[in-house]
C-alpha cells in the first residue's frame, strides 16, 4: 500500500472545486494508495514523471515514488487547462 501526499498546490486547487467534484476527486486520489497505476491512468507526455487520472472532466496529476511507496498529488485541473 502506498501513502498519498497532497501538495499545497493541489490543496488550493481542491478548495476551488464545488462539493460534488471535490468529493469525487478526493476519493479518486485516495484510491491511488491501493493502485497507483489504475486502468485508464496515463503518463503525461510532456513530463518525465507526471501521471494523470480522469475524474469526469477533471484531471488529477501525480507522481509515483516506488522506492518510498508514495503517491504525491501535484495538481488538479479541468481538462481544458490541465495540459497547458
Amino acid at each position: 500500500m502506498y501513502s498519498v501526499i497532497i501538495t499545497s498546490r493541489a490543496e488550493r486547487e481542491l478548495k476551488r472545486l464545488d462539493r460534488s467534484v471535490k468529493n469525487r476527486t478526493i476519493i479518486a486520489a485516495l484510491s491511488l494508495a491501493d493502485d497507483p497505476r489504475p486502468s485508464g491512468c496515463l503518463k503525461v507526455k510532456a513530463t518525465k514523471s507526471l501521471w494523470r487520472i480522469r475524474v469526469g472532466d477533471w484531471r488529477v496529476g501525480y507522481e509515483i515514488d516506488d522506492t518510498f511507496r508514495q503517491v504525491r498529488i501535484i495538481t488538479i485541473g479541468h481538462r481544458s487547462e490541465f495540459y497547458d
